[in-house]
């Protein structure tokens, strides 16, 4: 098992999670809810995935009970790392909208982060990801998208 890699299971389960958090969120337009989301997501995105507390709960009581994952099926940190910032950017909004009393904005920006989220949870369809990798191709020559310094 690569050290610098991620098991995909414990991404989706951490988006398991985080969907239940941005419901509540929806559900009851709070800005302190989507706060503390979007501090989960800025430290995952802007410090490093080690800290979300959910990949610790999937590492310490989940992943043990599983059979090992394909070092072929581990996922390169970097672009989940994008999402997070992406989810970063989306509760961001939701949580300045809601705290301004915008609920509007604050309800689609939340509820887009939302989806994006069931779609990885359910499906394993990391639509932040594929940003990453899009925007990957139109990066100029030499310049490094994984440098994480």
């Amino acid at each position: 098992m690569s050290a610098g890699t991620l098991d995909p299971r414990g991404v989706r389960f951490t988006a398991a999670l985080t969907s239940v958090i941005l419901a509540l969120g929806l559900v009851t337009a709070s800005w302190r809810v989507l706060a503390a989301q979007t501090v989960l997501f800025a430290m995952c995105a802007f410090i490093g995935m080690r800290l979300n507390p959910w990949g610790y709960v999937y590492r310490q009581a989940v992943q043990p009970r599983l059979s090992p994952v394909a070092e072929a099926e581990r996922e390169d940190p970097a672009p989940v790392r994008f999402s997070q910032g992406v989810g970063f950017v989306f509760t961001l909004v939701a949580t300045v909208a809601y705290a301004a009393g915008w609920t509007s904005p604050g309800l689609v920006a939340n509820a887009l982060a939302l989806v994006a989220a069931l779609l990885n949870a359910a499906f394993g369809y990391c639509l932040g990801c594929q940003m990453y990798l899009v925007l990957r191709r139109f990066a100029p020559a030499g310049l490094s998208t994984t440098d994480t310094r």
